[in-house]
């Protein structure tokens, strides 16, 4: 999968959970929502276009960056780390 398709995705998560109150929640539940739903080579994509190119970065939304950089280690790590 394409990393544009990825950031329309991560955008499209991040919308969803933008209406909870509380922003760590919405962070923390994007992460989970990530983990649980997408494949580790999708979320690994996504990361190595973040690292390659910084035009990825701008495409995704605050919330979504953030909930990114808070939970790389949940959202990297194996199945068998998590």
């Amino acid at each position: 999968m394409t990393p544009d398709k990825l950031v329309d995705m991560a955008n499209q998560i991040g919308s969803y959970f933008a209406t909870d109150p509380q922003p760590e929640h919405a962070r923390r539940q994007i992460a989970e929502h990530m983990k649980k739903f997408w494949a580790p080579s999708m979320r690994v994509t996504l990361f190595e276009a973040l690292e390659r190119d910084a035009g990825v970065e701008t495409q995704l939304d605050e919330l979504v960056k953030r909930a990114l950089v808070e939970h790389r280690a949940l959202l990297v790590s194996s199945p068998s780390n998590a």
